[in-house]
């Protein structure tokens, strides 16, 4: 008798200061960077997830992120990075690292000035790199205990790296818009969209639901959506879907 037909193993690990906040997506740039709601001067989060299977098939998939914010009365500084790898018999399918910088500095309760920069590597899609930077002027529309709805637009650049040769520098305009409705005490519903109009338009979506299981767990199933006007030859498809879910631990 075979004792292990089929061995799979998750792991989900993650430390944050993450009660009442929602996790970011980091294409989305949802970032809770509101000086001003801040209950503390930093709030970090981590996560990993690890799937390993064995038997008929050889598969294994592994990811991790992290994101830290530092606050200062009126100004908030933001890191993060993420990683993913998926294998399958041995051969890599999937590869994606990211890492990015945000500031953002409050003029008043309502508007605020932002910048953001990020490097993304991501070559089964078609980019062993893409550098995006922005700046520009946001502005919080709702900030009650049940609804948060912020919008935000600037100026752009960005640099990308093909994985079949060659590279490309062009302008573009940012803009997003981020909206989260308290449905319960514990239940978050989340919305980003980000836009990066140029001659290759890039539109970045995230749809979430957060939920808090007690006082130490909460628990994130987000549907993200990334298209592209014009996808490297290497990669042609224009749409890509990932849903995902994360348990989080809170200390």
């Amino acid at each position: 008798m075979k004792v292990f037909n089929k061995l799979s193993v998750v792991l989900l690990l993650s430390g944050a200061s993450l009660c009442q906040h929602a996790l970011a997506d980091n294409n989305v740039f949802t970032v809770m960077d509101d000086p001003v709601t801040a209950k503390k001067s930093f709030e970090g989060n981590a996560a990993a997830g690890y799937l390993a299977q064995s038997g008929n098939t050889h598969s294994s998939s592994l990811t991790a992120n992290t994101n830290l914010t530092w606050y200062q009365p009126s100004t908030a500084y933001s890191l993060w990075g993420n990683a993913s790898n998926t294998s399958s018999d041995d051969v890599r399918s999937s590869e994606t690292y990211q890492i990015g910088g945000r500031s953002r500095f409050n003029l008043n309760s309502a508007d605020y000035l932002f910048g953001q920069a990020s490097w993304l590597s991501d070559r089964f899609n078609g980019y062993d790199g893409r550098s995006t930077l922005v700046a520009g002027y946001g502005r919080q529309l709702l900030n009650g205990p049940v609804h948060s709805l912020r919008v935000e637009a600037g100026p752009g650049v960005r640099y990308d790296d093909y994985h079949d040769g060659g590279h490309e520098t062009e302008a573009l305009a940012y803009g997003a818009l981020t909206y989260q409705w308290q449905l319960t005490d514990n239940t978050k519903f989340i919305q980003g969209v980000s836009v990066l109009g140029s001659d290759d338009t890039t539109v970045n979506s995230e749809t979430g639901l957060q939920v808090g299981i007690n006082d130490h767990f909460s628990l994130k199933v987000a549907y993200n959506v990334t298209w592209n006007q014009n996808p490297p030859s290497s990669a042609p498809e224009r749409t890509d879907t990932k849903t995902s879910v994360l348990l989080s631990y809170t200390m």
